[in-house]
């Protein structure tokens, strides 16, 4: 699911992300991700065994172990390793299965759509909030999103 409105309801509606593969190192794409993402609102929940913590929040070995309801499932972990973690994201109950720019795993996006979660390949999480709510134009960037419109996620 690539199209706009989709992601935009996507990152408007999920606000609890359990980020699969998230390291402690400040320099690895998913920390700047996932901390970028905590400074927007949302609550992260790191899954990566060798951590006990990362961000402030309790770290969990598995999907399986987190204790909360989990929104959206980030993976940033290869693309062979990602259909048990797709599994686990159904058996949780999370509302989304979300693949990180170059995880590609077309047999783990379609259990995700099967098993009536939404689903994202390829395409960074942090990018995409920030293209699609307003971070990225202040530097520059073409989001090809351009509106005179306020968009109905702006409540004020």
């Amino acid at each position: 699911m690539s199209d706009i409105e989709t992601l935009r309801r996507i990152l408007a509606t999920n606000k609890v992300v359990a980020v699969v593969g998230l390291s402690a190192d400040w320099y690895r794409p998913s920390y700047f991700a996932a901390k970028y993402m905590q400074e927007h609102g949302y609550r992260i929940i790191p899954v990566n065994p060798r951590y006990a913590e990362i961000l402030g929040e309790k770290c969990y070995a598995s999907l399986a172990d987190i204790p909360e309801k989990v929104d959206v499932v980030d993976v940033f972990r290869r693309t062979a390793d990602v259909m048990p973690i797709a599994e686990q994201a159904v058996a949780i109950g999370a509302k989304v299965l979300w693949q990180q720019i170059g995880v590609l795993n077309e047999e783990a996006d379609r259990y995700a759509r099967d098993h009536g979660l939404d689903s994202v390949m390829d395409r960074c999480v942090k990018i995409e909030h920030a293209r699609l709510f307003g971070g990225l134009n202040w530097a520059g960037v073409n989001t090809k999103v351009i509106s005179a419109r306020r968009p109905r996620w702006l409540a004020y």
